[in-house]
Order: structure tokens, then sequence, then C-alpha cells
């Protein structure tokens, strides 16, 4: 066979084979004489049952998507093929290599000027799941020229129906080092549109899990992000990097300890999210404490023994001092009371025993003197008493908020009841923040936070006790912070997380958006994030941008016809529009015969067109963008800075083109 294309092809088609041997083996194992009773057999038949799933062949993705020839090895071959996950033949060589080995690094950090001993880097084309192209470069050959790779770029702006595309066979070296950087150290990565920051942490959470798989299957792992629909827009990435079960959560869910059923008003909202708040709970919590001013007498039997009030005095406040949770020392004043009653005990010549400790501590006169002094809180109720009651609130507030912030807080008609009270999602937010003071957090190995600009610091102080134990992958852009509480600077951040000592990274090159369009929308980045670099496209692409005015009675029909005008093209299209002109959109493409999508619904073959809210279009990306007045996503929100930030992100969705259509003025800072 000597067509190189038909040789890689064949050994596809020798690796497809082999994949499905793998899975035919997993599914044939027969454990009945191997567990020693029902509990290991359910284990291992449910081990089994993963291992059945992570074999699995998608038929439309690439089983391999690239080549590494070396020149010197000390492995069995000298050639490697580099896949989504590992695959051996018969014997057990390899024939893909899983693209998170070591051995597989090179293929993304290879270079003219330092080639790691490749001789050969070979890139796959593929359409569908066909093998249809072939691309070398020889890094170790000086008279062949450095050259931006034309498969590479092809798979950037491949046409794309489904989820997010994931970037396994595109991942640039600035990408692969924050990839594969060490599960131990906490790293923010601020990059622009198209930088891929979204995919770099995905493909870190799967790099992870296969580096320290044993250790994270402890402490479990969590991707963070801001609504459902981009949760369930990525979602299909992951199995398509060979991990498939990795949670999911946005912040609220994560805070869901009441019923959201009301809307805080913007000003409100901000001092919700202030890290004052997190002072103001604490001295809540802890003003629950009494000192003890009577002494306490314990009866066992015929005998009576007194602990005076000033060494129930010293319990409480070494208890109070030291640096645990008020539930903990709760738990643990009626063993301290106990424990000096014990040695009264010995003291008069008994011998008493752990045992007679417990019964001590349970003791009713014990339990009385622990409910009065060190009461038992409810989170959900603490809150409701800020909330609704301004002597209450004053009180802890004092020094802090002053008193415009303390009204900005407190409820207009106070709820009675946890349940009856129309809860904010800052509420919940403060209640996660009171139960944490009561109880520890569950701490986890990894959490990945995307679109991190947009939390308030209790968000981050919620996110961070998620992770204290463990690390995190921080993703975002400042300059696409859409909320009235953005942060302004990722120290300002980081330090709210509880990881002031994680590393920043910039990404500035764009991959995703073409040099045209993301050159317009940096327009505005002077107006709105002044000091932050603009994305540098790596993609040239000639009439990707269209800006076209209209009459007022022509709008809609306009914005109808760019639809139809983009759906001429391959790929999925957004039809993004501030919210208010949602409806009137809707109807429009209705009366065309235009089916539609949400924000979040899978795009078919048969439907590639997703009308999107202006405020849900973060995050999410289409070949082709129709933008609908840009001067209404602006005045969609309540400040121009905000505004504008909102603006930027919508206009850097687009692949491949972006048309704007638009009756009123543009936003100056577009001129």
């Amino acid at each position: 066979m000597s067509d190189p294309l038909a040789r890689e092809r064949a050994h596809l088609a020798a690796s497809r084979a082999a994949l499905r041997a793998m899975r035919e083996e997993a599914e044939s194992l027969d454990i009945r004489d191997v567990t020693a009773n029902w509990v290991n057999s359910l284990i291992l038949t449910a081990q089994i049952e993963e291992r059945i799933k992570a074999l699995a062949d998608l038929s439309d993705t690439p089983l391999f998507f690239g080549r590494l020839d070396y020149l010197h090895t000390t492995q069995e071959g000298q050639r490697f093929y580099i896949g989504r996950r590992h695959v051996h033949d018969a014997a057990g060589d390899p024939m893909v290599i899983d693209w998170r080995a070591p051995v597989s690094q090179p293929f993304y950090r290879a270079s003219k000027r330092d080639p790691q001993d490749v001789g050969l880097r070979r890139r796959f084309g593929y359409t569908g799941g066909d093998l249809t192209a072939y691309e070398d470069e020889h890094l170790s050959d000086p008279a062949e020229l450095e050259h931006t790779s034309r498969l590479l770029q092809a798979e950037i702006e491949r046409p794309r129906v489904g989820p997010m595309r994931d970037i396994v066979a595109t991942i640039q070296p600035e990408q692969d080092e924050i990839v594969r950087s060490d599960l131990s150290g906490t790293v923010c990565v601020q990059g622009g549109p198209g930088t891929g920051k979204t995919a770099v942490g995905l493909h870190r959470v799967a790099y992870l899990l296969y580096a320290h798989r044993e250790r994270l299957a402890r402490t479990g792992t969590l991707v963070i992000g801001p609504n459902r629909s981009f949760l369930h827009y990525i979602e299909q990435v992951l199995p398509a990097l060979g991990e498939l079960e990795v949670r999911q959560a946005t912040v609220d869910d994560l805070v869901a300890h009441v019923e959201v059923r009301g809307v805080d008003e913007a000003p409100t909202a901000v001092v919700k999210g202030d890290a004052r708040m997190a002072e103001v709970l604490r001295r809540a919590v802890w003003s629950h404490v009494k000192v003890p001013t009577e002494p306490l007498m314990v009866v066992r039997g015929s005998r009576r023994w007194r602990v005076p009030a000033y060494e129930l005095e010293e319990m409480v406040r070494e208890l109070k001092d030291r640096d645990i949770r008020y539930g903990a020392a709760r738990e643990a004043l009626p063993q301290r009371i106990a424990h000096a009653v014990l040695v009264r005990m010995e003291q008069a010549g008994e011998a008493p025993d752990d045992r007679v400790q417990n019964a001590v501590a349970r003791n009713t006169a014990v339990k009385a003197v622990v409910k009065e002094c060190w009461p038992a809180i409810d989170p959900a109720k603490l809150v409701l008493r800020l909330l609704g009651d301004p002597a209450f609130l004053a009180e802890h507030a004092d020094g802090l908020l002053d008193e415009d912030e303390q009204k900005a807080l407190l409820w207009a008609k106070p709820a009675r009841s946890v349940k009856t009270a129309k809860w904010s999602a800052g509420d919940a937010v403060l209640i996660d923040e009171a139960r944490d003071l009561v109880e520890r957090t569950h701490s986890l190995g990894h959490v990945v936070l995307d679109e991190a600009q947009d939390l308030s610091p209790m968000q981050y102080r919620a996110v961070g006790r998620r992770c204290t134990t463990g690390s995190a992958t921080v993703l975002g852009d400042l300059a696409q912070g859409t909320t009235p509480w953005a942060t302004a600077s990722w120290a300002e951040a980081l330090k709210h997380l509880g990881k002031p000592e994680a590393i920043v990274e910039e990404l500035t090159a764009g991959f995703r958006v073409p040099r045209e369009v993301i050159a317009y929308a940096s327009r505005l980045l002077p107006h709105m994030s002044p000091g932050l670099a603009p994305v540098e496209s790596v993609r040239e692409n000639p009439g990707s941008l269209a800006v076209r005015r209209v009459d007022g009675e022509e709008r809609d029909a306009a914005v109808v016809a760019a639809c139809v005008e983009a759906l001429a093209h391959e790929g999925s299209i957004g039809l993004i529009a501030a919210d208010a002109r949602i409806a009137p959109l809707a109807e429009a493409l209705e009366a065309a015969g235009l089916a539609y999508l949400s924000p979040g619904e899978e795009t078919t073959a048969e439907s590639r067109l997703t009308l999107v809210p202006a405020s849900l279009a973060k995050g999410l990306e289409y070949d082709y963008v129709v933008l609908d007045e840009p001067a209404a996503v602006v005045d969609g929100e309540p400040d121009e800075r905000t505004g504008l930030r909102r603006l930027y992100v919508a206009l850097t969705r687009a692949v491949s083109g972006l048309t704007i259509v638009h009756l009123s003025d543009l936003p100056e800072q577009l001129a």
C-alpha cells in the first residue's frame, strides 16, 4: 500500500477494530468466581459497566487526530498516533496513545526552535468520522519554514452542528501548559473571546482525572458554569475527551438551601454580594453565645457534682477563641463539662469510664446549660431575622454597613417564616455562608469555575468553600463582566475565593472570532475595560463582518432576511438580540416559517437557528451570528458600562461571520 492516505485509513480501521475488541472483551468478563461476596460483585459489576461505556467508539469523532515520529526514543516504536483515548491491539501494543499521556505532550508543544526529538508531526483532517487529509511538519528539517497549519485552521473554522466543538486537536502551546499544570496549584485564566478559555478548563479537568484518577475519585471534581443553558452546551465535550462523569452545577445549585422565588433590585444585590456581609453574618452567629453566670449541679444516683460558673465560663471562652465552627464547638461543650465532672468523680475515688462521660454529657442539667449558653442555630432563620429585624441588623452591621446599605437589605414586609419568605439568589448565598459558620462545607479535590468575572465576592466565597483543601481553575474575561457586582481585578476575586496565591495566565491569541470581527468589537474595550489587551485573532476572514442600517418598517424583515442568508452556509446560526426584542423577533421568525431553538437546545442538521437573548449569550458560539439592534442591547442594562460589556459579548459569538442589523444609531463607542 504505497498511498500514505490509504495507509493511515487502514490504521484508523484497525484501531477501530481493536477498540471494538477491547469493548467486547470487557463485555464478556465473567465475575461469578472471582468475587468474595455480593457487595464486591456489585462494585466490580459497576466498574466493568463504566469500562464498557468508556470504550464506546464515537463514530463521528476522530479516534486519532495526529501522529508523532520520534528521531530517537527508548520506547518500543518510534511512531505514536495521538488520540482521544488509549487503544491497544491483541498483543497489548499501543495503536493510539491518549492525548493526556506524557509521550503525547510534544504534539502540542514541539516547534522548530524546540523539536523535542520529533522528526515528523502529522495532523489529520476528517469529514465526519472519515479521514480525508493529512499535513506534515518536519520539525528537525531547517530547510522547512514554520507555518500555521492549514488543517488546524480548517478544524477551528469547521462548521458545527451539535454540542460545543472540542479543541483537543487544536490546543496551542500556551493552552497546553495550563491544561497540564499541577493539580496542587490554582490557575486563573484571563482570556478574551475566542481564546479557548472554556475548552482549556474542560481539557484540564480531563487531564487531571487522567493524571490523578485515584485521588480525584476520592475527593471529587466539579465544573461550575453561569447557567443551565451553558452547562448543557458544554456537557457533550468531556466524553469526547475520554471522561464520562464529571459533576456540573451553577453557583445557584451549590447554595440551593431554600426555594428562590424573589429578585433583588441591583443596589440590594450589590450589598448582599459584598464581602462585608461575611463579617455581619459571623457577628450574628457568634452573638448567640452567652457566658454562664450560674454554677451547674449534676445529680448521679445519690451523689451531686458541682461545676462552678467561673469554670463553665472558661470552657465557653476557650471554645469561642478556637478557630472551629459554631456547631462543632457546641457539640464539644457538653463533653468538656462532662470531663470536668469526671475529674471530680476520680478525685472522690470513683473510676468512671468513657460510657460514664457520655452519660454525663447527655444529662438533663448539662443539656440545659448548653442550650442556654450555646443554642442551636438554623442558618435560614438567622438570615431571615437579619433581613427582617432592623435592630438585629444594625447591631451586627455597626461600623460595616452605613444606614442606606442597611435599608437596602431590609425587607419592606418581613417574612413570617423560612418557607413563606420570597428568597432571592443573593439570600441563598448568605444562608450558605451562615451554614458554613455553623458546620464546615465539604471540600472537593478540584473545581473549574467558568465565566468567573460575573461573581460577587460572596459567591466567590461560596465556591471557595467547595475547594478549601483542593485546587481550582478559574476562567473568565474582565471585559465580559455584565453584572453590577462584576469583579474589577483577578487579585481581588482570588482573595475572596481563598486562593490569593493562584497564578494568573493571560490568553491573547484568538482562534475562534475572525480578525475583522474582533477588531470591531475591541473598539469598546477602552470605554469599559481600560488596560485590557485586545485579542489578536490568528484568523483572517475578509468579508466576515457586515453592518446594515435599515428603515423602521423593514427592521424585523431585514433581520429575518439576514438569518435566511446565514442559513445558506453550513453550520449553526445564532440570532442575538436585546431581551426586550426577543418576543417580536420570535413572531417575525414564525411568520416567515423559520423554526428556531432556545439557548441550550442542541442544534441538528434540520434545525440550526437559535434565538438568543443577549443576557444568555455569554459562553456560547455559533458559526454565523445575526445581531439585532446593538443600541438596544446597551440600553437593556442598568448602566452604560454593563451595557457595553453585554454588547461586547454579543459581538464576539461568531466563528465565521457576523451581520449587524440596526435602525437606531450605533453606540458612539463603535464609531
